[in-house]
């Protein structure tokens, strides 16, 4: 079974995909071209079940507490970091589908107001992928035991069952198909 980390790294990899869809997205529509209102709401969707409902929930509700209680402090360290940055990453979302159910809607104007927190968002990603990959995640490997970490491996598994999300190959088929037709 993979690790903790390996599992959470992958998950970036495939986060990344729909980074660099949305950037292809952003620069057709920064030059007036049309995109299909489905592939909006898909990236909304994917964004919102795999990124936030998978990966983020992962780490806020299984690997930062186990970090806490082999010491790692929450606040003033980088879980507290992690937990902020989750939490303006919902708020771009947040922006990007209000612009999105309008261009939806047919207020094609509202493609240029996707632009700028969708901007903000690959940029907030990105640098927080980074963290995670080269602070927290060594830190995890370094303060979790083999058991802790195979305890955590298997809190994942039971909670992408119990939540009945998706299995990993639909959203790294979406992230790819995404990446594909968007980056161009």
């Amino acid at each position: 079974m993979p690790t903790p980390v390996e599992i959470l790294s992958h998950e970036h990899r495939i986060i990344e995909k729909v980074l660099r869809a949305i950037e292809g997205i952003c620069g057709k529509l920064e030059r007036g071209e049309a995109v299909p209102p489905d592939v909006l709401s898909q990236v909304i969707a994917f964004i919102r079940d795999f990124a936030d409902g998978c990966h983020h929930r992962k780490e806020e509700q299984m690997l930062f507490p186990a970090l806490e209680e082999h010491g790692v402090p929450r606040e003033g360290g980088p879980i507290g970091v992690m937990l902020y940055e989750h939490e303006v990453g919902r708020h771009l979302v947040a922006q990007i589908s209000r612009a999105v159910e309008a261009y939806t809607a047919g207020d094609r104007a509202a493609g240029q107001e996707i632009i700028p927190p969708a901007r903000r968002y690959i940029e907030l990603l990105t640098q927080h992928i980074f963290k995670e990959d080269n602070v927290l995640f060594p830190m995890a490997e370094q303060v979790l035991d083999s058991s802790a970490q195979a305890s955590l491996a298997q809190a994942f598994e039971r909670m992408e069952e119990d939540k009945g999300l998706r299995t990993h190959a639909h959203y790294e088929e979406v992230a790819s198909q995404l990446e594909a037709a968007w980056t161009r």
